[in-house]
């Protein structure tokens, strides 16, 4: 019995494929090794549910493992829209940088406040020139928005939150209790995860990557938003494999339809900060009440623990809080943030919660007690920092059309295809089911 806790090591997979990413930072090794992750975890399943006399070997494609890394769709005959709100991005300061994240309207809302002044890019820079970096950060946080200046290894290693991260592991498994695992009968060595539920409540970008993983290998795998929530070229992305349906948790007859919901899941996966489902009356005591057999993982930005614990982010201001962005500058002699290639802490820490998940099944298939997994980006912000860099060859720049598979993806948006999958098993390949589809799109039930 294991509960996964560390990143595999290099010898426990067969590894595949050339090529890497330019970086400052083990980029590549991170991607093949949180693949990997999910693989031996998923192998072990197979051996714990006796689907397999033995668990299979694990293969990690480098090459597809990086551009996963980035982004798995192309479309054809049609565009993708933007990432980025035209705000979004780095900007000089009095005394630095700082990244403001607008994507959101009231993140976009919040930092305009704060800056009095018109919302495009010519107007922001001038106000943001006006204030040093950590004084503009606070004012945004404060006013319900994200941002993050600029701070160097060195700088966040002795700041308070950076202290805290460090101190945490690399998956912090608290509160263990014993969990009766579902019977599914459909589940084979091929589709490990078939009939397996999980509900997901994630939103961009490493919850959703734990989820499709998950998906590739047979779970049924359901998305719950709010009304009209989107995130314009990220779903296409993401929702593969999945059903996505929309629920209120503010009304009375939908949060109804979630418990029950909740009540029938096989996994609960979460992307809420440290007691922000209280709040909605689902702390951890409603959580296990409603759902006494379900596994449970859950991230946040910054950590567990520490004064940041509570604060809102995303892969690219962590990047430039932990030290990242700046470190890619100083490597590249310039004077403005050099971040990594891909948004490399989301995809991580979206594979290492899919391996968590896969963890504590097979901890619950062999009857033992099952803590809760809870991941951060900021802590493999520091897993990737500590990372030895040991490839060689090609640079990965851009997918080439051998990379993607040959089969037409009708996803909600029109056609495409995806990137062939980066892991298998002797077992087992990953494949999806269900092709990407807007946010809201299916309804809120488990399929019969």
């Amino acid at each position: 019995m294991t509960l996964f806790t560390a990143l595999p090591a290099p010898g426990s997979y067969r590894l595949t494929g050339t090529g890497h990413w330019r970086s400052a930072f083990a980029v590549t090794e991170l991607a093949n090794a949180s693949v990997a992750a999910v693989g031996l975890e998923l192998a072990r399943l197979v051996k714990a549910l006796n689907l397999a006399p033995v668990a299979p070997d694990v293969t990690v494609d480098q090459r597809l493992a990086s551009l996963w890394f980035s982004y798995s769709f192309r479309p054809e005959g049609w565009e993708l829209p933007s990432l980025w709100d035209p705000v979004a991005g780095s900007y000089e300061t009095a005394d630095g940088w700082i990244r403001l994240h607008t994507n959101l309207p009231h993140h976009r809302q919040a930092a305009l406040k704060v800056l009095d002044c018109a919302g495009d890019r010519a107007a922001v820079a001038i106000a943001v020139k006006q204030w040093q970096a950590s004084h503009l950060e606070n004012e945004i946080v404060n006013a319900g928005g994200v941002a993050a200046a600029m701070r160097s290894r060195a700088a966040w290693l002795t700041h308070p939150q950076g202290l805290s991260v460090a101190a945490e592991p690399l998956i912090l498994w608290q509160s263990p209790r014993v969990i009766q695992l579902r019977e599914r009968p459909k589940a084979t060595a091929e589709r490990p995860l078939a009939g397996l539920k999980v509900l997901d409540l994630t939103r961009v970008l490493a919850g959703p990557v734990s989820t499709r993983t998950l998906a590739g290998f047979g779970a049924d795998v359901l998305r719950i938003d709010p009304p009209g929530w989107d995130e314009p070229g990220v779903i296409t992305d993401v929702a593969l494999g999945k059903r996505m349906a929309s629920l209120d948790l503010r009304n009375t007859v939908d949060r109804q339809q979630f418990e029950a919901l909740l009540s029938k899941a096989d996994v609960l996966v979460h992307g809420y900060r440290p007691g922000a489902l209280d709040g909605l009356g689902y702390g951890a005591d409603a959580r296990r009440r409603i759902a006494p057999n379900a596994v449970e993982a859950s991230l946040d930005a910054y950590g567990w623990t520490g004064p940041w614990a509570q604060r809102r982010g995303f892969d690219s201001l962590v990047q430039m809080s932990a030290g990242i962005a700046d470190t890619g500058r100083v490597q590249a002699k310039a004077d403005d943030p050099h971040p990594l290639p891909v948004q490399a802490l989301d995809h991580a820490t979206g594979y290492l919660m899919a391996a968590a998940v896969l963890s504590a099944l097979a901890t619950a298939a062999q009857k033992a007690a099952v803590p809760a997994a809870h991941l951060s980006l900021a802590r493999t912000a520091e897993l990737l920092g500590g990372m030895q860099k040991c490839s060689k060859g090609p640079y990965v720049v851009k997918p080439a059309h051998s990379d993607f598979t040959q089969e037409i993806e009708n996803s909600g948006w029109g056609p495409g295809r995806r990137l062939a999958a980066p892991l298998a098993l002797d077992t087992s390949k990953m494949r999806w089911g269900r092709p990407a589809s807007h946010c809201g799109s299916a309804p809120a039930c488990w399929p019969e």
